[in-house]
């Protein structure tokens, strides 16, 4: 599932393409990408026809498209969503779900999913920030994001690790592939026990998971298979630079000891047995 940079990198190419742009018409080839939309895909079409996109927003992994009357398209990826720009006229995507046509006819906007975990919904008096995602935190890309809250709300939890980074409430954007990178920099286990954790070592996991996060952005993300590619069909590069997702009885790069891959929340975990060993206290 995309994570912060996979997301950031469509939000982006968005903005070159959709900022001052007026909808001229809309289309729901499929009724499921708009099941959020609880009025259904015709009233979806109603609200958006000659609306005003204004620059798209996100936070942690939830995209929006802002609209000059003050509310917006709240998205979400899923697993397999996808925003293409593509001349009018293209041939259709195989899961081609949603058309957006503009006033210019300079070309179109589609969201395109496979797998159709992810959608769209018009969410009211949503610009700034949709209602239905106010419970998410702020992310560390965020201007306002406070890294010294965040570490404390981390130390406040009584759960493992992991578990805490990729909950969206202590800080948003982490999912499993950066949670496990970050863990790997900071040398420390998955089930760590977060009250246990010493203020500098909560600063220190949330550094190493904005780092990564970063690093990642700057190559246009993680991309293991097509089902996440950005707006004008390019994969990311970040996969090249992983150490431990997905790199199961690879070396370790800082000690040679192979990885490991074990059973974390219907997932898997990847670590070092070495430099990220089973700790004291942990709460698996």
């Amino acid at each position: 599932m995309p994570e912060l940079p996979e997301v950031e990198v469509v939000r982006r190419g968005l903005a070159d393409f959709t900022t001052g742009r007026t909808i001229d018409a809309v289309e729901v080839l499929h009724p499921r990408p708009v099941r959020r939309h609880l009025a259904g895909p015709d009233d979806f079409i109603a609200r958006l026809k000659g609306q005003v996109f204004t620059a798209p927003a996100r936070r942690g992994k939830y995209l929006w498209l802002p609209l000059a009357s003050g509310d917006a398209v709240l998205t979400h990826l899923g697993m397999s969503g996808q925003f293409r720009v593509q001349p009018v006229g293209a041939p259709d995507e195989a899961h081609l779900r949603v058309r957006f046509r503009f006033a210019d006819d300079l070309g179109e906007v589609r969201f395109v999913d496979q797998r159709m975990f992810g959608g769209l919904s018009y969410s009211e008096g949503g610009a700034e920030l949709p209602g239905e995602i106010a419970h998410i935190a702020r992310d560390p890309f965020d201007p306002l994001y406070d890294a010294e809250a965040a570490a404390a709300a981390l130390r406040r939890r009584k759960t493992g690790l992991k578990r805490a980074l990729l909950d969206q409430t202590v800080v948003s954007g982490i999912g499993n592939i950066y949670a496990d990178e970050a863990l790997w920099r900071a040398k420390m286990h998955y089930a760590k026990a977060t009250d246990s954790l010493k203020p500098l070592q909560a600063r220190e996991i949330l550094r190493h998971a904005h780092e990564v996060m970063a690093e990642a952005l700057g190559v246009g993300g993680t991309s293991f298979d097509a089902l996440y590619v950005n707006v004008n069909g390019e994969s990311g590069y970040f996969e090249r630079g992983l150490n431990v997702y997905g790199q199961e009885g690879s070396p370790c790069p800082r000690d040679g000891r192979p990885i490991r891959r074990e059973p974390f929340m219907n997932r898997s975990s990847f670590r070092c047995p070495r430099c990220q060993p089973v700790p004291r206290l942990a709460r698996w």
